[in-house]
């Protein structure tokens, strides 16, 4: 959902991909975004010599960049892409997502029966997850007092940790967090609710280190920050520098986030799109996005791949689906996406 660091490197999968290349040399090609090494480094090369489909990568940065090109361009230009739920769910409303064929796509028999499930797309008629999870509190366990175990632990931050904690500064989280403090949903429309998160992540801001969505666990490693806003696959990145940080979920509770692959509609190629996503749910590509990117996979046959070793470094790879979705998904706000920018401009802003 986000670009992620170099990480460890693997060298069993492309060996693993490359048994059977038989398939036909088609003068066929699709375009890929995604988010930067946010999938194995030779999955592409290997799908190609496997089915003789062409590919091209483009990479985006966030969800509004690559919701930007593709409302500049109607959909035109890309053939798969890689997007957060919410972002899915607003392009399948403005007509730009083809309907998923799940007769080309057998390895959907791979994904959790939860999986199948989500409210934003019960039966997965337009989007397949990819990787799921929960935004929470990330910390230094050797440096803090106490344990955080609440939002306000991070919005409220007692007098030894002001200064050090950060925030994601993304509209959805940074909103969310505000939400969840107040026992709000974080896909609340309510006028008085984004008020009321507003004024309490204001006042926030004056004992913020920095609003951070791309080196938060950087600065826990180096001990400038003790306490931040996480995504846990990012809180993993610092764990697997330093076992002194930890990750839990606020008592208030967590967003359900999806990251998901869809298949525009203006898709010359679908058939191909539909092969690419077959291709990434096979276990061994799930498992190495779990054990590389740290992110949970709603893949079941490559969750219970995952080496014991791996589960023990980092325990949030281990929650359960049922545990997942006791969390509320983030869903599309439509013309209320306004209100929570504007929020966030204002929160961001103010002195």
């Amino acid at each position: 959902m986000r670009s992620i660091p170099n990480l460890i490197a693997s060298t069993a999968l492309g060996a693993a991909l490359a048994l059977g290349m038989a398939g036909p040399a088609a003068a066929q090609k699709i375009v890929i975004s995604n988010w930067d090494a946010y999938m194995p480094p030779d999955l592409l090369e290997n799908f190609t010599k496997e089915t003789g489909i062409q590919t091209e990568l483009a990479v985006h940065a966030t969800n509004e960049e690559i919701m930007g090109k593709l409302t500049a361009s109607g959909g035109q230009g890309f053939d798969v892409v890689f997007v957060t739920a919410p972002f899915a769910e607003a392009l399948h409303k403005q007509g730009f997502l083809a309907e998923i064929d799940e007769a080309k796509i057998p390895n959907l028999k791979n994904l959790y029966e939860e999986a199948r499930k989500l409210d934003y797309d019960p039966g997965n008629t337009y989007s397949v997850p990819y990787s799921w999870g929960t935004t929470g509190l990330c910390y230094r366990s050797d440096l803090v007092k106490t344990e955080p175990n609440s939002w306000m632990d991070l919005l409220k931050p007692s007098d030894d940790l002001k200064g050090k904690v950060t925030m994601l500064a993304t509209d959805r989280w940074l909103l969310g967090a505000g939400l969840l403090a107040l026992g709000k949903s974080v896909n609340s429309t309510s006028q008085a609710d984004i008020d009321a998160a507003k004024a309490l992540l204001i006042e926030a801001k004056t004992n913020l280190l920095a609003y951070d969505d791309t080196t938060f666990y950087s600065k826990l490693v180096s001990g400038e920050a003790h306490l931040v806003h996480a995504w846990d696959g990012w809180c993993n990145y610092g764990i697997a520098e330093n076992p002194a940080i930890k990750y839990v979920v606020p008592k208030e509770g967590s967003d359900l986030f999806v990251d998901t692959m869809v298949v525009l509609a203006s898709s010359q190629n679908q058939e191909a799109a539909h092969k690419f996503i077959d291709y990434v749910l096979r276990p061994e590509v799930g498992q190495w996005v779990a054990s590389n990117i740290l992110y949970k996979v709603p893949n079941r046959a490559a969750m219970e791949s995952l080496d014991a070793a791996v589960l023990q470094q980092f325990p949030n790879l281990a929650m359960k689906p049922a545990d997942l979705l006791k969390f509320e998904e983030l869903r599309d706000l439509g013309a209320a996406q306004k209100i929570y920018t504007r929020a966030v401009t204002e929160i961001t802003s103010a002195q």
